[in-house]
């Protein structure tokens, strides 16, 4: 009997390897089959089709279209594209330093925000500045990929800009020499009221987390009682400095992330690997919709470890990671290799990538995901994102803030205009901190946006006129006519009316603008904290200990 059923034994494990090897080599044929069939049907067009190809543009929409089947983050980077790639990782390109944009009103592209203490800002480039030419070509009715390509080039080498300053009207040129710029990756920290410390990491890119870490040295020697760690579209980045900024919050040795995907010699466990700074200080990680990747380690891992309150919205679910892959021909190949799994052992990938229609916008339903446990028994889930701790929603942009912002194709650029404007008629203004329109300037924002003839999109009145049409499909429309006609009355489209209402909101995107001229995007951010109301609940939180420790679930640590 035993010699039968190891017999038997025996032969399922036949059976099972010929199927396996019956698997692979029906897979392998289908590959060199439909490789065949790709290369045959280029050939054929190649040779046959009416007008010459261009090999580079046909094989090239192939492989993007080939790409594109499978999820939105594996992309190919031919030679030419390689410095994008790079810029991606380090944060770094050679340029001026400034961010411009399109102003549709004059049909040209302008500067929009100088960066401390670069190039544009050095040589004294102002908000509003007109691009006429780059050395001797005319940047005139040039789109603004154009403009950016021109601007940048190898560090050391110099150009003349010729710019229009639009407040003055005066034509200016000024040579400028590019340098390496770096966004920086944490714009701005500083102590905030309630003694609590803030720090605002834009990125994950190489050694962020020294600068996170300096900052939180700086401000915890000064005595704060807390930390607010601002992630907010913060799109990631970097595992690695993800897991670094962690380790400055919890002991040595933790497992904090986990790449598993299918070549199991490149699976990789991220561990801490120094002492902490601090592991009892109170923290609050600010996160949004667009807090993705990198920023979701972070946050994710400090919530399975109990060790940081997470608060705001649901973050945007990125579970994936990718590698870089060399190429013929210098080109690299960025695809997706691995999930990536925190503490609690949950994956938070949120879109089913590889649905039926060969998409990636379905989300996986909460109903689907499964339940987790934090280190001290909190329930949390994967699937979906981080969901917060305690969940605050942001005040929404208004819509007529947007179309504001927005620079389209029959924009007034009133905003800009006004801004401008503002700018060259006060040469100093308060601090960050203290800085706001005052009534009568937003009086006078308000008279230019209705005499410029700004108009915007009417969200209610576009779903009133959708609502009529299905009355009058259904039937219903005569009978309702006279509440229909009311209602019309109500929601019929008034610009001064809905400036008066959204008044506080649109003050502080006037604010936030016109700080960034005088003190960058550091003042811009410590501007912008005024009646933060996600911050504001953070400090709250952290200076209410009892509430913050009940949150995570754990006793109050004694002093």
């Amino acid at each position: 009997m035993k010699t039968k059923l190891i017999l038997l034994c025996m032969i399922a494990l036949a059976v099972s390897n010929m199927a396996v090897a019956q698997t692979d080599s029906d897979r392998n044929f289908e590959v060199k089959k439909q490789l065949d069939v790709f290369n045959s049907i280029y050939k054929n067009l190649d040779m046959m089709y009416v007008d010459t190809l261009d090999a580079k543009e046909v094989i090239g929409t192939g492989i993007k279209a080939m790409l594109r089947s499978l999820d939105p983050y594996t992309e190919y980077y031919p030679e030419e594209n390689m410095k994008e790639l790079k810029e991606m990782y380090t944060g770094k390109f050679a340029g001026i330093g400034a961010i411009i944009r399109y102003n549709s009103q004059i049909k040209r592209v302008v500067i929009d925000e100088p960066y401390k203490d670069m190039p544009a800002d050095k040589a004294g480039l102002r908000k509003g500045d007109i691009i006429l030419a780059i050395d001797d070509s005319s940047m005139v009715d040039k789109n603004v990929t154009y403009v950016s390509n021109h601007l940048r080039g190898d560090p050391g080498t110099s150009f003349i800009l010729k710019i229009q300053r639009p407040t003055t009207g005066k034509k200016m040129q000024f040579k400028i020499t590019r340098q390496t710029v770096q966004t920086p990756s944490v714009p701005y920290y500083g102590i905030q009221k309630g003694n609590v410390g803030y720090i605002h990491l834009k990125q994950f890119t190489e050694d962020c987390s020294k600068e996170v870490r300096k900052a939180f040295i700086e401000m915890k020697e000064k005595g704060i009682s807390g930390l607010v760690l601002d992630l907010r579209g913060n799109g990631g980045g970097s595992e690695a400095e993800a897991v670094s900024i962690v380790n400055m919050f919890v002991p040595k040795d933790l497992l904090i992330v986990s790449n598993r995907g299918k070549m199991k010699r490149s699976n990789i466990d991220y561990k801490t690997k120094v002492e902490p700074i601090d592991t009892v200080m109170p923290v609050v990680v600010l996160v949004s919709d667009m807090t993705a990747s990198a920023s979701e380690i972070t946050s994710g891992a400090l919530q399975d470890l109990d060790r940081a309150v997470v608060l705001g919205t649901r973050t945007y679910g990125k579970g994936l990671v990718q590698i870089s892959v060399d190429l013929p021909y210098n080109g690299s190949l960025k695809l997706t290799s691995d999930k990536y799994y925190i503490p609690s052992g949950r994956c938070i990938q949120a879109i089913n990538y590889r649905h039926a229609q060969g998409g990636y916008t379905e989300h996986i339903p909460d109903s689907l995901t499964k339940v987790f446990h934090t280190a001290h028994g909190r329930e949390v889930r994967d699937g979906g994102g981080i969901t917060p701790d305690v969940v605050v929603e942001a005040d929404s942009l208004p819509n007529i803030g947007y179309y504001l912002a927005t620079s389209g194709a029959d924009s007034t650029e009133v905003l800009l205009n006004y801004e401008v404007e503002y700018i060259a008629k006060h040469p100093t203004i308060a601090k960050p901190s203290e800085f706001e329109i005052s009534d009568a300037d937003y009086e006078e924002f308000k008279r230019q946006v209705i005499a410029s003839g700004f108009t915007y999109d009417h969200e209610t009145e576009k779903y009133l006129q959708n609502l009529v049409k299905l009355a009058k499909f259904e039937g219903y429309y005569d009978d309702a006519k006279e509440d229909f006609d009311n209602l019309e009355r109500k929601l019929k489209h008034n610009i001064e009316k809905d400036l008066d209402y959204n008044k506080a909101q649109l003050k502080r995107i006037l604010a936030d603008d016109i700080v960034a001229a005088y003190y960058y995007q550091a003042g811009a951010i410590e501007n912008s904290l005024r009646g933060d109301k996600q911050m504001e609940e953070a400090v709250r939180i952290i200076n209410n200990p009892q509430e913050y420790w009940k949150i995570l679930g754990r006793e109050m640590p004694k002093p």
